[in-house]
């Protein structure tokens, strides 16, 4: 994440990032093929598959001792607090040709100062989900290209680590969904009286597919490779009486 006031630094930030993943990828690639490697490609996926797991546990880890070493707790969830743009900006009720039409958001990211260690530990648990479901892909490349590397590509250890994939991701997304809402929501039930016009009466709260789909794609994929490792055993079943025969 980059945040500038100009596009370019902007645009630069993000693009140290890629070039630091192109720089690790090149390296891995130079050193495979001066070595002769035949998986170039595997040992590249999995040098940064594991950085990235690696950066993710970190950062998860980050997010549990913020809980207990500040007094304040960030929301990033959509609440049932709508926010009307700033008098001063410019803009028109109708819309007229060539300027801003008025209107507003929702209140979705803001800071409570203060905050006590129920509302600092949904806010964590929000974005711990968040974390676990952006990491979960990486951890599950880096097993499969580890396994690979072995010549068990078609193992009980690669179905395992698709199957429990696909339950992280399932779990992890509709908690990412749903708990970033709750807790926007229960943060400004905190610190707001319910006399107050701003005081959210009622959730705001969704649920993207993806999650679904992801668990379903990762659940098929486990079951081609369940169906891989079957195959496999039945051609080193033939091929053993094959050689019995001759």
């Amino acid at each position: 994440m980059s945040v500038t006031n100009e596009l370019w630094p902007s645009l630069s930030g993000i693009l140290v990032s890629l070039a630091a993943i192109a720089v690790i990828t090149g390296l891995v690639v130079w050193r495979g093929r001066r070595r002769g490697s035949t998986t170039i490609a595997l040992d590249a996926a999995l040098t940064v598959a594991a950085a990235w797991t690696m950066f993710a546990a970190a950062g998860a880890v980050f997010t549990i001792v913020k809980v207990f070493a500040v007094d304040f707790a960030e929301f990033h969830g959509p609440t049932a607090v709508y926010v009307d743009w700033p008098a001063a900006l410019p803009c028109s009720e109708f819309g007229s040709s060539g300027m801003l039409t008025c209107g507003g958001t929702n209140l979705s990211d803001f800071t409570i100062s203060g905050a006590s260690l129920g509302l600092r530990m949904l806010a964590g648990a929000a974005i711990l989900s968040t974390q676990v479901l952006t990491a979960a892909p990486a951890a599950m490349l880096a097993a499969i290209c580890f396994q690979t590397l072995r010549g068990r590509a078609f193992s009980t250890t690669v179905t395992r680590t698709l199957t429990v994939g696909a339950i992280t991701v399932l779990v992890a997304g509709v908690a990412s969904d749903l708990l970033s809402g709750i807790a926007a929501t229960e943060a400004l039930r905190a610190v707001l009286d319910p006399e107050s016009p701003w005081y959210p009466h009622y959730y705001n709260l969704s649920l993207t597919p993806l999650p679904f789909v992801g668990a379903l794609c990762l659940v098929a994929l486990a079951a081609v490779f369940r169906q891989g490792m079957r195959l496999q055993r039945e051609n080193e079943a033939l091929q053993k009486d094959t050689e019995g025969l001759v």
